[in-house]
């Protein structure tokens, strides 16, 4: 087997040969007339996918979070408090 990079790739081609016991036509016959695979995701799961991303990340909630802290209003006086005593409560 040679391989000469990508230059060299050509498009779909009946495999000929002393291996295969079957005339290209046949094969050709054979290709066409098989099923083809087939994909359909629910609009439930669309939209699953598009606010939750691969590795479990909400999409969604990071997005308005990124706008909170570029506008400036994440950080208020009562989610500094809650993360005080969150800490202290941590620290027995």
């Amino acid at each position: 087997m040679q391989i000469n990079g990508a230059h060299q790739v050509h498009g779909t081609q009946a495999l000929n040969g002393p291996h295969f016991n079957q005339r290209p036509q046949q094969a050709e016959a054979r290709t066409s007339s098989q099923p083809v695979d087939q994909l359909d995701i629910s609009p439930a799961a669309q939209a699953a996918s598009e606010s939750t991303g691969t590795d479990g990340i909400r999409n969604d909630v990071v997005a308005r979070l990124r706008a909170e802290i570029a506008s400036g209003t994440y950080e208020t006086p009562e989610k500094l408090e809650a993360a005080v005593d969150r800490l202290f409560d941590s620290m027995g």
